[in-house]
């Protein structure tokens, strides 16, 4: 112990004296320790923290299959077979959540809320912290509608009262009595505010209708195998059962902490190794500068062997001075990995699932401080094996005659440099790479305006009823007029899907002929269904004629909806150029008759009267699908959300607040949110900016390490090779000569590192194809200006401690040997 309280003491004073060196070398260590840390508390949170309930790896999720290998939902027949014909499953629970208006609370919301069946809790094993759960009688069509609330919503909407038998909520037009409220943090499915039994909506016979999705827990000694094969078994029968009638023929299993992760796994993945390359580049820095400082103590050290001090002893003071240095740069990292995490938090997308599980916790402490001792124990070993081994009397007669030194740290140094070079060049590679494929992804044509766009998202209640769908009508005429009334307003209108905001409905359509009975039931469209040659796949929006002028959406043939389309006159609808194109190559689709009462419940068949252009709705990277858009005034069941777009050059805090006061004054309780579409465009490509922004962020660190490493080397080998430069211009070398003897040799450790990079940078490129848009992981550019851009950075690295070499004095440099 009195030892090693020696080396503490000796290695804090050996530190104080070089606090340039002291410096340099603890914030390389944090700048590498610090991201690494902040991103392992990201990868952390999201793949490797369990989820918060009894048992997570017991709770899967499952899909449907069908026969072209889509995952989709579940429909309630299917459901219930394979409950009920299963042997795996302590339960299984349908669910579904959507953004509803809900009023009775502090203020209107637009709040997420979700239907659950009744083992949800059960399987989920959660209770109530306050007031009861749901129990068997509130699970079925007609019972008295009951919620239990999260915590949150508790909390700021509803008082955090005890008297929960006083809370009466309105949630899409139907009044809910509140009974419980949920555990501190619990919000599945997908940041859920409000639970109701999803019994209280009416089951659908179709088998066709995938409508739910489906969790379930494992049986005790059940493995996920096991329970794979079963429901395979038991989807293959349905299928052979009912034959067209079902979509399913196989079902996918996976843990709900997969599925809940699944899309960001790759991504946090890609960003973990960058991190660890960033964290390589700092410890080739910080052993670079170790072996430049034990060349200056050569001499110390020969003198310490020549008193008696052993080689084991030499070893200890190394890690001594190895870890202090290693747990300096921790502490400091780990205050820089707060802001890390902070900062990745209002970059991500708000979809990124599990985020609110992100924090510097104490497996993370615990990593950190692992990868310090790590780093502490790497670099001690690699100073100690730097000294010791040379023969004493040589170190004492080189140090007496002043020679140049050993070459072999010289070339040890170039090696490590080189190495960062390589890793920098795989890291500018795939920032170069993601940034051209986010201009790729910018350059495409959404086929609609995105600037001077002010959009208000209202929640209205369902228009599940005559009276409600002509309310509705008539409040969104009264707010369009209204609106175009604000100064500044070009046009106004309204959609229930805006584009790149969320997924867009989908479902099958019926091509009718003129003299086709229309299906009177729900149940007799199945039959059409039958008839590929007459059936497809469509998306489906409810819009008004001012959202395709205001968005700038043109009109290719026909017309555009008019004020006779009116609730009770034929429907009409608009199809985009993907459905013209799919369904009447080369015809005239004008006229045409569709039903797809499936999609909004309507079975009253649509006339096409006109053609538009394609958007992109889903994501700029995916191909306009083919659209059916309805008149809003004709279905207005259509909208559960309902978007009003406003274009205006004015500025958008102004008409933002004028838009507020008129919903307000139009319907009080109606829940509203105001942005501008260029915040709605910016958010559709968040996932791509947290990408590269992260490894743009990595890879300029990393250049920056690297160059100040090529630069530390290259004047370390300099001020050793002083002697020996001014003797060559003693002997008649021009200045240039020495000038580019010095740049080669820096070039020539640059071009070997760059090419090593290189086919690192094949091997990411391979990786991260799945990242790309409009681009091949091999493109030329990226791979001509990532190298050169290296070079030329290199080169400036280089030029100061070459141009200093250049002008070596021959007298002083022969003085000074």
């Amino acid at each position: 112990m009195e030892q090693t309280l020696q080396d503490v003491r000796f290695g804090v004073r050996m530190l104080r004296k070089s606090p340039g060196f002291t410096a340099a070398a603890v914030l390389t260590l944090a700048l590498g320790i610090g991201a690494t840390t902040a991103i392992f508390s990201v990868v952390y949170g999201v793949l490797l923290r369990p989820l918060p309930y009894q048992s997570p790896d017991r709770i899967v999720r499952l899909w449907e299959k069908n026969d072209r290998g889509h995952n989709i939902s579940f429909a309630d027949p299917n459901f219930e077979d394979l409950r009920s014909q299963n042997h795996s499953f302590q339960g299984l629970a349908e669910y579904g959540n959507w953004p509803e208006a809900v009023t009775g609370g502090a203020q209107p919301t637009r709040t997420m809320t979700a239907a659950v069946s009744l083992d949800f809790f059960p399987l989920m094993r959660v209770q109530p912290i306050r007031g009861r759960s749901f129990v068997r009688e509130d699970h079925h069509f007609g019972a008295a509608p009951v919620a239990l609330v999260s915590y949150s919503y508790w909390q700021q909407y509803l008082g955090g009262t005890s008297d929960l038998s006083s809370i009466k909520l309105t949630v899409e037009n139907r009044a809910v009595s509140v009974i419980g409220v949920l555990p501190p943090k619990f919000n599945f499915p997908d940041a859920s505010e409000i639970w109701v039994p999803r019994e209280l909506y009416e089951r659908c016979p179709s088998r066709t209708a995938h409508n739910w999705h489906l969790i379930a827990r494992l049986r005790d000694g059940v493995t996920l195998a096991e329970s794979q094969a079963e429901a395979s078994t038991i989807a293959r029968r349905i299928k052979m059962q009912f034959g067209q009638d079902v979509d399913m023929t196989d079902v996918l299993i996976v843990r709900l902490h997969e599925a809940m992760t699944g899309e960001a796994r790759t991504a946090l993945l890609m960003l973990l190794g960058a991190v660890g390359f960033l964290l390589l580049i700092a410890c080739a820095n910080v052993a670079n500068l170790l072996l430049a400082r034990a060349s200056t103590r050569d001499r110390e050290l020969a003198i310490r062997t020549a008193i008696g001090a052993s080689r084991g002893r030499l070893v200890r003071q190394f890690l001594t001075e190895s870890l202090l240095l290693s747990l300096a740069g921790g502490v400091l990292g780990i205050l820089l990995a707060r802001y890390g995490v902070l900062a990745f938090l209002r970059l991500a997308p708000p979809g990124m699932p599990l985020l609110e599980e992100v924090s510097i916790s104490l497996p993370v402490l615990f990593c950190a401080l692992g990868i310090s001792v790590m780093i502490a124990m790497g670099l001690g070993v690699f100073s100690a094996s730097r000294t010791g081994s040379s023969n004493l009397q040589q170190v004492l007669a080189e140090h007496a005659l002043s020679q140049t030194g050993a070459r072999a740290g010289q070339h040890l140094g170039e090696a490590i440099i080189a190495g960062q070079m390589a890793i920098t060049l795989v890291l500018l590679t795939g920032a170069g790479l993601l940034g051209r494929s986010l201009l790729s992804v910018l350059s495409v044509d959404p086929g609609f305006r995105t600037e001077n766009i002010v959009v208000a998202n209202l929640a209205l209640p369902p228009a599940d009823t005559d009276a409600i769908k002509i309310h509705h009508v008539a409040f969104l005429n009264q707010l369009l007029t209204r609106l175009r009334a604000i100064p500044g307003v070009e046009d106004a209108g309204g959609t229930g899907e805006l584009p790149l905001a969320e997924d867009m409905s989908d479902g099958n359509y019926v091509v009718m002929n003129p003299g086709d009975r229309p299906p009177q039931k729900m149940e007799e469209m199945e039959e059409w269904f039958h008839n590929p040659a007459r059936t497809g796949h469509a998306y489906y929006a409810s819009a008004t004629e001012g959202y395709f002028r205001t968005m700038g959406i043109p009109l290719l043939r026909g017309r555009w909806f008019e004020d006779r389309d009116t609730i009770d006159a034929p429907q009409v609808a608009l199809i985009n150029q993907a459905l013209a194109r799919q369904q009447w190559p080369n015809q005239d689709p004008i006229g045409r008759i569709l039903e797809f009462g499936n999609m909004d419940g309507d079975l009253r068949p649509v006339t096409i009267v006109g053609v538009i252009g394609d958007t992109r709705d889903h994501k700029l990277e995916t191909p306009p699908g083919p659209t059916v858009y309805t008149n809003y005034r004709q279905r207005p069941q259509g909208a559960r959300q309902l978007s009003v777009v406003l274009r205006s050059e004015a500025n958008p805090a102004q008409i933002i607040s004028s838009a507020r006061q008129i919903v307000r004054s139009l319907d009080p309780n109606v829940p509203s949110s105001f942005s501008t579409f260029t915040q709605v465009f910016s958010s559709s490509l968040k996932p791509r900016q947290l990408n590269l922004t992260l490894i743009a962020v990595f890879a300029g660190t990393a250049l920056l390490l690297a160059m100040i490493g090529l630069y530390g080397v290259v004047a370390y080998t300099v001020a050793r090779r002083t002697g020996e430069f001014g003797i060559r211009i003693a002997l008649g070398a021009s200045t240039t000569s020495i000038f580019g003897l010095v740049l080669k040799r820096g070039l020539l450790t640059t071009l070997a590192g760059a090419a090593v990079g290189l086919v690192g940078a094949l091997a990411l490129a391979r990786t991260l194809q799945s990242f790309l848009y409009g681009l091949s992981a091999t493109d030329l550019w990226t791979f001509i200006a990532v190298p050169l851009l290296l070079i030329f950075v290199a080169l400036l690295a280089i030029y100061i401690p070459a141009r200093r070499a250049a002008k070596v004095d021959p007298m002083v440099a022969l003085r000074y040997e």
